[in-house]
């Protein structure tokens, strides 16, 4: 009688734990998502598109099926085709493949009269690599404080970005190459069509990514195609406005593509749409074989972006976007070179030539402190700061709309002792201070907050990172720069009561008001806007449109 008991009880308990899932019923069909321990509902794994295998590999992102009773949105699909490139990137997807297009939704305990505003969040890796299941872009944070949070996959490298005469002949919108940057629009429609049944609101969204994520914000605003899809653009470090992966012409890649297909002895579409995906990723991925680019393709950018900006005919939405303080260490600029003054100029000379004194007077390296702050500044703003201020710049300029700028500047604290190995590696490589002096010197060490290290602050998953021992600090300084985050995604404005003032900038402004989001927060007047400008002259635009 107590076995009885005992299974009567287990299985009435396991039906109400199943009648507590929340469901929501999409254009597709219904969804039964998980409650976390924190009260926020999460729906994972959602499909935005048809699978992009088989004949629709290079097409751009067909409607998701249908499908009848109910779809279980309890665990994240598959991670895009990719390489491990990164060793921070930890996803929780149960692999990669092709069949990739999923998105994931967290939204509040209680979603009251429904209209909440909506964030929907790009992930970055160059292109190459990223995923939407990686925990620090959870959105449990946000949904706490009242939002709605999607984060998006989009097809990466060949699958994402292959162009081919052969590809844009038979496209009806005679375009190919860019299908990762068409996944995130097709994306961003599904969102707009669906979002309500979440109970968010498809007039409030407002779109935000870092690095490549943050490089796709800015293209979705210069495409016509998403125009009126969100009201409000983030961007954490990086724009397509970038001196070295800014965009190509569709001319350029269309030969990449015929090159590719020569180097594989594969002459048709067909054939080429037969490869299996893992051996088509390892033959894009030998040295030489396929570079990533964002592409002037006609179609979703029908001419450069600059052109498109500095016409004002970009989506005209207040931008909130910075960078971090040392995106990258003076290492990447000095090699394998002590960072001394003769080093540095020979290496400042050779890269600027006639413009090389300019270049060292904005960049000066008298002494060693002066050359590492240099060569990181120089390091940093060809890398992806450059390209961030000159999106906010054009902008601020030409949309009518207020520019708000951030230098995010808190260094992660040290690794925990079980990770301490690895750090110690992370300034070596370096040889003495020139061939001349024999003085044993270890090479200074490395600080800043680096690249990608504001994305568990600002979005509020610290906890989610176990490598590096936060500290009270560290959880201050996220949960101020969440809430400026978070007033911006309700209102289109960052201040709020009890933060610091944020200054907007327009184009009323000479130069821009930045805020330091750092333990001290405070606002300044840019100082390195004449950097900027000298590296404006460096900057390569395809002003030509498809051809």
């Amino acid at each position: 009688m107590r076995k009885i008991f005992f299974t009567f009880f287990a299985l009435l308990t396991t039906s109400i734990l199943l009648a507590q899932m929340p469901r929501v019923k999409v254009e597709e069909g219904i969804l039964e998502g998980i409650v976390l321990p924190s009260g926020v509902q999460s729906f994972r794994g959602i499909p935005f598109a048809k699978p992009p295998v088989g004949v629709l590999r290079w097409k751009e992102p067909q409607p998701a099926e249908h499908w009848s009773g109910i779809r279980k949105a309890d665990h994240f699909g598959y991670s895009p085709m990719q390489k491990p490139i990164y060793g921070d990137m930890r996803f929780r997807s149960p692999g990669i493949s092709e069949d990739c297009l999923y998105l994931n939704v967290w939204r509040p305990t209680s979603i009251g009269s429904g209209k909440l505003p909506v964030l929907v969040y790009f992930y970055g890796g160059g292109f190459n690599a990223g995923d939407g299941s990686e925990s620090r872009y959870d959105g449990e944070s946000f949904a706490k404080e009242g939002l709605i949070v999607v984060t998006v996959n989009y097809r990466l490298g060949i699958f994402g970005f292959f162009a081919h005469p052969s590809l844009t002949e038979e496209s009806p919108t005679n375009a190919s190459g860019n299908y990762g940057l068409l996944d995130q629009h097709a994306a961003l429609v599904w969102v707009r069509k669906n979002i309500t049944a979440f109970g968010g609101n498809p007039d409030e969204i407002t779109i935000g990514g870092e690095s490549a994520g943050s490089m796709s914000v800015s293209a979705q605003m210069a495409s016509p195609l998403s125009k009126g899809l969100f009201k409000r653009a983030i961007g954490q470090s990086g724009s397509i406005f970038n001196l070295k992966y800014g965009t190509a012409s569709i001319a350029e890649q269309e030969q990449q593509g015929v090159a590719f297909a020569t180097r594989i002895n594969v002459d048709r579409l067909d054939k080429l749409r037969e490869i299996p995906a893992a051996e088509l990723l390892d033959k894009a991925s030998e040295p030489g074989a396929f570079t990533t680019r964002l592409i002037v393709d006609g179609y979703f950018l029908p001419k450069s972006p600059l052109a498109i900006f500095e016409a004002g005919e970009q989506s005209k939405v207040p931008l909130l976007a910075g960078w971090t303080s040392t995106e990258v260490p003076y290492t990447a600029y000095m090699g394998k070179y002590y960072p001394s003054p003769e080093n540095y100029e020979k290496l400042v000379r050779a890269q600027y030539g006639v413009n090389a004194d300019e270049a060292l007077a904005l960049y000066p390296g008298k002494t060693e402190t002066q050359v590492i702050r240099s060569a990181t500044a120089l390091a940093s703003d060809n890398f992806i700061v450059y390209s961030t201020w000159k999106w906010l710049d054009l902008q601020r300029e030409s949309s009518g709309q207020p520019t708000y700028v951030y230098i995010f500047d808190k260094p992660r604290p040290p690794m925990k002792p079980i990770y301490s190995d690895v750090q110690s590696g992370l300034a070596g490589g370096i040889t003495k201070k020139s061939n001349q002096e024999q003085k044993d010197n270890n090479p200074p060490p490395l600080s800043g907050a680096f690249h990608a290290s504001d994305i568990e602050y600002l979005l509020g998953n610290l906890q989610s990172n176990d490598v590096f021992a936060w500290s009270d600090a560290d959880y201050s300084v996220s949960t101020i720069g969440q809430q400026y985050f978070i007033n911006f995604i309700k209102t289109g404005d960052p201040n709020g009561k009890g933060l610091a003032i944020w200054p907007k900038t327009t184009a009323k402004d000479k130069r821009m008001h930045i805020l330091n989001l750092n333990i001290d927060m405070k606002s300044s007047t840019e100082e390195s806007r004449d950097r900027y400008l000298f590296l404006d002259k460096f900057f390569v635009d395809h002003k030509h449109t498809s051809r």
